[in-house]
């Protein structure tokens, strides 16, 4: 067992291999417990594009033990929630309750994973809530975009479909489908337990032991994870029905566990990042009200990363903005002086100390660490790594948007 006693921060192997991790919170009176799962849509079949996210929707549909309705009211009677999400690269599953029902919530948990049967009548059923899913997402161009653009850069690739699939693939998923992505992807090895609450470390995790240890131990079978070569920059338009230009424009960068991921950080934020006085949100909206919105972003997996910058904006004024986001890389890379930086430092390492307090994303992100590095980056670490960087970092992390790809969804 592993601790680090300034982030109350404690690691520690289950019996059946899985890693586990436990944050202190002495004087909270809620509980978060969960499994984050190494199984996305990047584990796909070629037939199965949608696949895992099904799968995360129907994981509650009856387990050898439970049917539907008992386990949607599991953890709602005592107040509490049943949550689950899918990437391209993760499965999370976990439930925020009150505290003193752990073995309950980890019960429940270890119970999904390690015996849900998929019966076909409720397949049934959560086909629709799927297709529906499909079509919302269709009808939001300003969260399709992202999607699509990936679809493009990552061609050729398990990274390069959408997590949704289409309707015409969930036609084909069943319950053996289910059960064996199920069998393929969800064992102890592919598996990090973690927890968030009052309760102390040891009792914690000889709860986790005792619930999932009846999820199996073994080495897992992975699909193809080659990492997608480097295409070439395109520009792309798409005409749809809508009133509003929506861009999308970015370049590959380095994956989550690159050591530059740092400065890409730092530099995203500064251009787009939540702050009024991002350098894109002054020059396109502030200053010339070209844009309702306009925001950068990295999507970070495991061998590879984008950096995004997306904004809407009336049609006539596409190339104008786009001229707008690389005049503003630009400026950025000839006139970023030590105070400049510095500033933005300090910024930066403010708004990660406010975001420490959202409990639920501080123990989701300790367990996708875990899951990737083996390991948990200390706050301190990371403080410490983004004040040293130089301007000469975060200029080379701005290279890959100097000759971008763009992407366009224009009105018909």
């Amino acid at each position: 067992m592993a601790s680090n006693r300034r982030s109350e921060i404690t690691t520690s192997s289950l019996s059946n291999g899985m890693l586990a991790v436990h944050i202190h919170c002495p004087r909270s009176a809620v509980e978060i417990c969960g499994i984050c799962i190494k199984a996305g849509s990047r584990n796909e079949l070629s037939s199965e594009h949608g696949l895992a996210h099904f799968v995360e929707h129907t994981l509650f549909k009856g387990t050898s033990k439970r049917r539907s309705s008992h386990i949607i009211n599991r953890m709602e009677a005592v107040g509490g929630e049943l949550n689950a999400y899918t990437t391209k690269e993760e499965t999370v599953v976990y439930s925020i309750f009150p505290s003193g029902n752990l073995s309950r919530a980890a019960e429940l948990i270890g119970d999904l994973c390690a015996n849900s049967c998929f019966p076909d009548s409720e397949l049934d059923k959560e086909r629709e809530v799927v297709a529906d899913e499909i079509d919302s997402y269709l009808d939001t161009p300003s969260e399709a975009i992202y999607d699509d653009f990936e679809d493009v850069i990552f061609a050729g690739s398990s990274l390069g479909h959408n997590i949704l699939g289409c309707k015409e693939s969930l036609r084909n998923f069943d319950s053996k489908a289910c059960r064996e992505f199920v069998r393929r992807n969800y064992t102890a090895d592919n598996m990090v337990a973690f927890y968030s609450g009052p309760r102390g470390a040891s009792p914690v995790f000889k709860v986790l032991d005792g619930n999932f240890s009846i999820i199996r131990s073994g080495d897992s079978v992975r699909t193809d994870y080659v990492t997608p070569v480097v295409n070439a920059p395109f520009c792309i338009e798409h005409k749809i029905p809508t009133h509003q230009a929506h861009c999308l424009t970015g370049a590959r960068v380095g994956s989550y566990l690159a050591e530059d991921r740092y400065a890409t950080a730092l530099l995203v934020n500064i251009m787009g990042g939540p702050g009024m006085n991002s350098l894109l949100n002054v020059e396109m909206r502030e200053r010339r009200g070209l844009v309702y919105s306009v925001e950068a972003a990295t999507a970070l997996f495991s061998d590879s990363g984008l950096m995004t910058v997306y904004f809407g904006c009336d049609a006539d004024d596409v190339e104008r903005c786009r001229e707008i986001v690389a005049k503003t890389f630009s400026r950025l890379c000839e006139k970023l002086t030590p105070a400049k930086l510095e500033a933005a430092k300090k910024q930066y390492l403010g708004q990660l100390v406010i975001a420490s307090e959202n409990r639920e994303n501080s123990v989701l992100a300790a367990a996708r660490s875990l899951l990737w590095r083996g390991e948990i980056i200390a706050p301190a670490v990371t403080e410490e790594t983004i004040k040293a960087l130089s301007s000469e970092a975060i200029i080379h992390a701005a290279e890959p948007m100097l000759s971008p790809s763009l992407l366009t969804f224009s009105p018909q």
